[in-house]
C-alpha cells in the first residue's frame, strides 16, 4: 500500500448521467484492425497546451515508428469538455481505449460498471516500480487500474517582483498572515490573486485546503463516509474563505474567466497581472503557454496553516494525472503504456513538459527550483487528499464545485455550503 502517512482514500462508487451526440460515441472503444494489420489505438487525453500538447503528439509518432502495425488516434479536449463528455461515454458503456483519468470516485465508477481493465498483471513488473504515492488513486482493494504519469500538490504560484513591490518580505505560513498578504497588495495597486470563476474547480481548491486545515486532513474522507459535512470545521471553512473573498482579491471579470485562455487565470498571472494563483505543480508551463511566465520571479508557497486548526502544512491536497484502459483493450494499449511510463519517456516529461516524476530513476532529470521544491513538499506530506472533484462520486464532487462557485460568488452562505454538499451525499447510493 506504499507509505501509510499517504494511504489511499475511501473511494466509493458513483453514478452518471449526461449527453453526448452517437457520432462521439461510436469512435471510442474497439480496436480496428486495418487491412494491413494495423491496429488503432484511441488516446483520449487532456494535454491541450504547449509544450505538453506536442511533446505527447511527438511520443505517439515515436511508438508508431518503433511498432508500424499500431496507430494512435489522439484526441484531446480542454479540462471541463472532458470531463463532460467522459461522464457521457461512462453513462453509455463504452469509453476509449486509453483515457486520462485521475483514479479516485470516478475511476471507481467506471471500475464497478465494469468498464476499465484490471491492469495488476498486465502491468507487472514495471507497473510496481513507479512511485508508490502516485500509483495510490488507481490501487482499489490492491487492484491496479490505471498508470500513473504525473503527480503534485495543489500551493500558491506567486508573482517575488510584486511581492517585493507590496513590501512582502516572504510568503506567508498562516491564514491570517496571507490576508494581511492580500491587503498589503492592494494597497500597492496589485491584483492580489488571479481566478477562473467560470471553471469552478480552481475555486473548490480553497475551500477544501482551508477545510483541511481546520479539520485535519482524514476530516474531509470521514465526512464523506459518513455523508455529513455540516460540523463546525466545514462552515469555518467556508467563513475563512468568505472573509478572503470579501477583500475582492480577484481580478476584474474573474467569474466569467476561464482557467488555461489568453484572459484567463494563468494568463493573468504569467503576463504580471496578479501576484499569485492556487494551482497545481503544472501552473509553470500554462502560466508561459497562455501568457509570457514569469520566469525567475515565480516563486512556490504550501498553502498556510489556519490558526487554530487540527491541520498542518504537512498535509497537501492534490493528485496527479494517469492513464486507463476500457475494458478488452487490446496488448497493443498496455504496452503504449508500458512506453508512457517508461525511465526515457519520464525524464522527456520531466524537462519537457514540467511533470514531477514517477519512476524514481527520472528524478535527476527534474532542474527546475520551484517543482524541486513541490516534490520536496510532496515526498514530505505526513497526509494527503486527492481532488474533491475526483476523490468523490461524480455527483457529490460537482455540487462542491458548484457550491464552493455560490460562495465565491455571493449567492451562497458557507453553512448553505455545507448543507448542500451534505444532502448530495447522502442521496447518493
Amino acid at each position: 500500500m506504499g507509505d501509510p502517512a499517504l494511504s489511499r482514500r475511501s473511494f466509493l462508487g458513483a453514478s452518471a448521467a449526461a449527453g453526448l451526440g452517437m457520432t462521439a460515441l461510436t469512435a471510442c472503444g474497439g480496436e480496428d484492425k486495418g487491412s494491413s494489420g494495423t491496429t488503432t489505438i484511441e488516446w483520449w487525453n487532456i494535454s491541450t497546451t504547449q509544450p505538453a500538447k506536442g511533446v505527447w503528439a511527438a511520443l505517439a509518432r515515436k511508438y508508431e515508428a518503433q511498432n508500424p502495425k499500431v496507430k494512435i488516434k489522439i484526441v484531446q479536449l480542454e479540462n471541463d469538455a472532458y470531463k463532460s463528455k467522459m461522464t457521457a461515454l461512462t453513462a453509455s458503456g463504452k469509453l476509449p481505449d486509453i483515457f486520462h483519468t485521475w483514479g479516485g470516485g470516478v475511476l471507481k465508477q467506471q471500475v464497478d460498471a465494469g468498464l476499465v481493465e484490471n491492469l495488476t498483471d498486465r502491468t507487472k513488473p514495471w507497473g510496481d516500480a513507479l512511485l508508490p504515492v502516485a500509483r495510490e488513486p488507481y490501487l482499489f482493494d490492491d487492484q491496479a487500474y490505471g498508470v500513473p504519469f504525473d503527480i503534485g500538490m495543489i500551493g500558491f504560484w506567486y508573482n517575488k517582483a510584486l511581492f517585493a513591490k507590496a513590501g512582502i518580505a516572504e510568503p506567508p505560513a498562516t491564514w491570517d498572515g496571507f490576508l494581511d498578504a492580500v491587503r498589503k497588495l492592494k494597497a500597492a495597486k496589485v491584483t492580489p490573486l488571479a481566478l477562473a470563476g467560470k471553471e469552478k474547480w480552481p475555486g473548490m481548491y480553497y475551500w477544501a485546503y482551508l477545510a483541511m486545515r481546520t479539520a485535519g486532513a482524514d476530516a474531509l474522507e470521514k465526512a464523506y463516509a459518513a455523508k455529513d459535512f455540516t460540523g463546525a470545521p466545514f462552515v469555518e471553512a467556508g467563513e475563512h474563505l468568505k472573509e478572503l473573498v470579501g477583500l475582492q482579491p480577484f481580478q476584474k471579470g474573474y467569474l466569467g474567466a476561464a482557467y488555461s485562455t489568453p484572459t484567463g487565470q494563468a494568463a493573468t498571472v504569467g503576463n504580471g497581472k496578479a501576484a499569485m494563483e492556487l494551482m497545481g505543480q503544472w501552473a509553470p508551463t500554462v502560466q508561459a503557454d497562455a501568457g509570457k511566465g514569469l520566469g525567475k520571479d515565480l516563486g512556490f508557497f504550501p498553502f498556510p496553516a489556519v490558526e487554530g486548526g487540527k491541520g498542518a502544512l504537512t498535509e497537501v491536497f492534490g493528485g496527479g494525472g494517469g492513464h486507463a484502459l476500457r475494458r478488452g483493450a487490446p496488448q497493443e494499449a498496455v504496452d503504449f503504456l508500458k512506453f508512457f511510463a517508461s525511465e526515457a519517456t519520464d525524464r522527456e516529461l520531466v524537462k519537457k513538459t514540467g511533470v514531477l516524476p514517477v519512476v524514481p530513476t527520472a528524478e535527476s532529470a527534474m532542474a527546475d527550483p520551484n517543482l524541486k521544491a513541490v516534490q520536496a513538499q510532496l515526498k514530505a506530506a505526513t497526509g494527503f487528499q486527492l481532488y474533491l472533484d475526483q476523490a468523490y462520486a461524480p455527483a457529490v464532487g460537482q455540487e462542491v464545485n458548484d457550491s464552493v462557485a455560490g460562495l465565491i460568488a455571493g449567492s451562497k452562505s458557507p453553512g448553505q455550503v455545507a448543507q448542500s454538499i451534505t444532502k448530495t451525499a447522502k442521496e447518493e447510493q
